[in-house]
Formats: C-alpha cells, sequence, structure tokens
C-alpha cells in the first residue's frame, strides 16, 4: 500500500514540474522557426560551397584558368578547363565543376585563388535525392545568376 502512495505522490510531483515548465516558457517569446517557411539569414561568416565570383562590368568569370584552386584542393573535388581564343592574353573558362559530395569546404581554394575569382556562397538548403544533385557546373551557375 506504501508503493501506491509513493508512485502516486511521484507522478503528481512529476506534473506538477512538467507544468511548472510549460507555464514558464509559454509567456516568453517563440524563438523556433517553422523551417521550410521561415529560415534564418546566414551570418557573413557562414561558408557554404564554393562558387564563381564575376567581373561587375561584363559578367563574365573573372577565373583565369590558372589551376590554383584545383591543384590545392585536398580533396580533388574541382575540375575546371579552359582555351586560349585568339587574340586574348588569358584563357577563357569553359568548364568549372565542383562535386560538393567530395569537399570538405577547407577553404584552401579560395584562399589560393590570387584573383578573387571564387568564393563561399550563402546557400545552405542543399537537399537532393542522388549524388548527381551535388556535382555543381558552377559555371552555368554564374550565368543563371547574372
Amino acid at each position: 500500500m506504501s508503493g501506491y502512495f509513493k508512485d502516486l505522490f511521484g507522478g503528481t510531483k512529476s506534473l506538477a514540474v512538467g507544468l511548472g515548465i510549460t507555464f514558464r516558457y509559454m509567456c516568453k517569446p517563440v524563438v523556433t522557426l517553422q523551417y521550410p517557411h521561415e529560415s534564418l539569414k546566414m551570418t557573413p561568416r557562414y561558408r557554404g560551397h564554393i562558387e564563381l565570383v564575376g567581373d561587375e562590368e561584363t559578367g563574365l568569370p573573372k577565373c583565369v584558368v590558372c589551376g590554383m584552386c584545383q591543384k590545392t584542393c585536398p580533396s580533388n573535388c574541382i575540375t575546371l578547363a579552359g582555351e586560349k581564343t585568339e587574340g586574348a592574353k588569358t584563357k577563357s573558362l569553359t568548364m568549372y565543376t565542383l562535386d560538393f559530395t567530395k569537399c570538405s569546404l577547407c577553404g584552401q581554394c579560395v584562399e589560393s585563388c590570387k584573383f578573387g575569382a571564387i568564393d563561399f556562397s550563402k546557400d545552405y538548403n542543399l537537399a537532393g535525392p542522388r549524388k548527381e544533385a551535388f556535382i555543381f557546373d558552377l559555371l552555368k551557375r554564374l550565368e543563371e545568376k547574372s
């Protein structure tokens, strides 16, 4: 019989503690967001995947196809190609692919680019059913962006 009252007292005490917590937070402002309908603004220091930076005047990529980003990437997730056109001093970028499934977001590619041609994006809502959804054609993304 004493076990019955002990359980009854323990259950009542647990219920009172739970209701106390509920009433305490009921009067405070809501801090959660209704994702995906609401989302947080990313901080300036957020590191998403890399993206190409376009020239402000022409909109073309600043990349001169030096290949330093590809060489310094420890994950080997960057593939780029370019061709030299007649009359031009530098190569023009024809392909820039990022395999984001391999990227470790170390930032060595951005640091090694002396031309400021790549930067971190602010994309964080990345989701996809297949691996191929995370292999980005950054040249195409830059063209769509501008």
